[in-house]
Formats: structure tokens, sequence, C-alpha cells
């Protein structure tokens, strides 16, 4: 199937929710190096709830099951990150009202969505080694596959690899933003614990599309 309905969002969440369960540890322990410590649990944390308050929806559309899970997520991890991550989802959400499934042009506009609200809320931009740095080419990238017509699949794991590429290049920035900032140079090498979220997302659901 080349598109995301109503029907497999909930199992979507579901997959976020067990992805970020396994990379719990991991985040943890990058988040640790300039951060709080407290990244894989915040993330955990908000994509189980938000996978409980999707599956408990019945019927719902596309556009409200994404402004549930948003929601969802910042209630049970009101952190910095968890917000953004709300933030994106909430305004993805907008981005796709009436839409009755989500194939590459409509993912490109939740991508677009999701990056702009994000880099609003957290006031930050390209280059300040942030979750956007990684965000902003998955939106570019999807842009770009919706108007060669690329099939769904295609145009995940093509924003998967530019999304990865963008990730490893966030070692050679110094933060500007959060307790990170702090840190300057010490900052440089080390890769973007946020922009390693939007990886993990992306990464899923390019891997659940796939799978359908």
């Amino acid at each position: 199937m080349d598109n995301i309905t109503k029907t497999n969002l909930p199992i979507l969440f579901e997959r976020f929710s067990e992805v970020f369960a396994e990379q719990k540890d991991a985040l943890i322990a990058l988040d640790s190096k300039v951060g709080d410590s407290d990244l894989g649990l915040t993330m955990a944390k908000g994509f189980a709830a938000a996978t409980a308050a999707v599956s408990a929806l019945e019927d719902a559309s596309v556009e409200t099951q994404l402004k549930t899970a948003g929601v969802a997520i910042a209630r049970a991890a009101p952190s910095t990150m968890g917000t953004l991550m709300a933030t994106g989802f909430m305004r993805g959400s907008a981005a796709v009202k009436d839409c009755e499934m989500l194939g590459t042009v409509q993912l490109a506009d939740f991508w677009v969505a999701f990056r702009d609200g994000v880099a609003q809320r957290g006031r930050v931009q390209v280059g300040d080694k942030t979750v956007v740095d990684v965000l902003h080419p998955i939106a570019e990238t999807m842009i770009k596959q919706a108007e060669s017509g690329a099939a769904l699949t295609e145009a995940l794991h093509i924003a998967y690899a530019s999304a990865s590429e963008a990730l490893e290049a966030t070692k050679d920035l110094v933060a500007q933003h959060g307790k990170a900032a702090a840190f300057q140079e010490k900052t440089r090498g080390i890769q973007d614990a946020g922009s390693t979220v939007a990886v993990i997302l992306i990464k899923a659901m390019a891997d659940f599309v796939s799978e359908l």
C-alpha cells in the first residue's frame, strides 16, 4: 500500500512507541553528554501516551488522530523536546485537514508544517544544532519527491537518507540553544540528540510504510 490511512495510523503510533522504548537508553546516553539525560525517558513516555490516546479513538479522522497524539505528548512529556514534538504533530495535523489518507503529497505538507511549527515554537533555525537541522531536509526532500510524483515508500526512504546525512553533519555544529549551549565548543563532534529523534521518526515511518 502506498499511503497511510486512518485505519493504520494507530499501528504507526504503536511502532513509534516501540522504537522509542527500544532507543530509550541510547538517547539517554547521547543526551547525557551535553544535556539533561532525560531525552530517552521523555520520548518513550510521550509516544507511549500518544499511542494510548490514538488507540482509544473510534473511527477518527487522520487529522484528529495526529492532533490527539500531539496533545497526549504535550501532557505526558512537558519538557522542551516533548513540547516541540507535540507542536510538530499538532501543526502537521492541521496541514492534512480533510485528508482521507497520507500519500507523498500529503506527508510533504505534514513534514513542512511539522518543521515550521517546531522552528517557530523553539525559535531556532537551521544551523543551531537542534532537531530542525534534520527536520528541514526531511521536509525539503519530501517536497521534491512529491513534485516528482514519487511513490510514498521511495519518498520516505530517500527522506530518511537525507535525514541521516544531516544528522552526521550536526557533529560539526556548535549548540546554540538549551543546556547544550552552555558547553559551546564541547558540543562540536557530538551528534545532536534532538536531531537523532527526528531520524528515528522518519526511519520508523519509512519502515512501516514498506511493510504495508
